[in-house]
C-alpha cells in the first residue's frame, strides 16, 4: 500500500503469498491500492493458498497497470511450503525476480 502512494521508494515489488482475501471470504478483496501500483510486481503464490486461488490472484492482478507476473509454487499453501519440501524455492524466486526486473 505504501508503494502505491510512494512508488519512488522501490524499483519493483516481490510479494510472497499476498493475502488477497481472508480464507473463505473472497468478497473481501485487498486490492483497492492495486490500480495505483506503477512499479513491476512479482507475486509468488502457492497453488493451495487459502488466501486466494491462482485464478483469483490472476484476475486481481489485471487491476495493476504496471508489469506484473505470478510465480506458482506447486503444492504450497500460504506459507509457501510445498507438501514435499525442497530447498530450491528461494533460489528459484531470486532467479525469477532478477530476470523479471531486467
Amino acid at each position: 500500500m505504501l508503494i502505491a502512494e510512494q512508488p519512488e521508494l522501490v524499483a519493483g515489488l516481490l510479494l510472497l503469498s499476498y493475502p488477497l482475501h481472508p480464507p473463505g471470504k473472497p468478497e473481501q478483496l485487498r486490492t483497492a491500492h492495486f490500480p495505483k501500483l506503477t512499479r513491476r510486481a512479482l507475486f509468488v503464490h502457492g497453488t493451495r493458498d487459502p488466501f486466494g486461488t491462482l485464478e483469483e490472484i490472476r484476475s486481481a492482478l489485471d487491476l495493476i497497470p504496471a508489469q506484473h507476473a505470478v510465480l506458482e509454487t506447486e503444492g504450497a499453501g500460504h506459507e509457501l511450503l510445498p507438501k514435499k519440501l525442497t530447498s530450491e524455492l528461494p533460489a528459484r524466486i531470486v532467479a525469477v525476480f532478477k530476470e523479471f526486473m531486467k
